[in-house]
């Protein structure tokens, strides 16, 4: 819906397992999916490859576990650079799916348990 039906240009995926073939159909001809961590702990999942050949797109991987501080400093000072102006002018605004009060945090977990949202589960304090 966010994209018009043309697809997501970039999707940063941590999650993993059968989210993978969701984002191969959420994505744009020529779309990027980055795989950052695993939900379940296992990085393996069946996933259709003739989406990645049609829409000729890029899945590729990275952890920030191994690289050093040097590494990490520069991608903080990118981040700063590139991502901030985006977010701070709203021309890239996170997916929210729903809003609980702090008391109702168990709610908002069943809420997250079913796997029917899309987007961020917000406690407000």
């Amino acid at each position: 819906k966010a994209t018009n039906g043309a697809g997501a240009n970039v999707i940063l995926d941590m999650v993993g397992g059968d989210y993978i073939d969701r984002n191969y159909d959420a994505a744009a001809v020529d779309g990027r999916i980055v795989q950052i961590a695993f939900l379940s702990g296992t990085p393996k999942a069946t996933v259709n490859f003739s989406k990645v050949m049609v829409k000729r797109l890029l899945h590729t991987g990275s952890t920030l576990r191994p690289r050093t501080n040097a590494d990490k400093a520069a991608m903080v000072a990118a981040i700063e650079a590139k991502v901030m102006p985006l977010l701070r002018d709203g021309r890239v605004k996170p997916v929210m799916d729903s809003t609980f009060p702090l008391e109702k945090a168990a709610d908002a977990h069943r809420r997250m348990e079913t796997s029917e949202h899309i987007g961020k589960i917000v406690l407000a304090v």
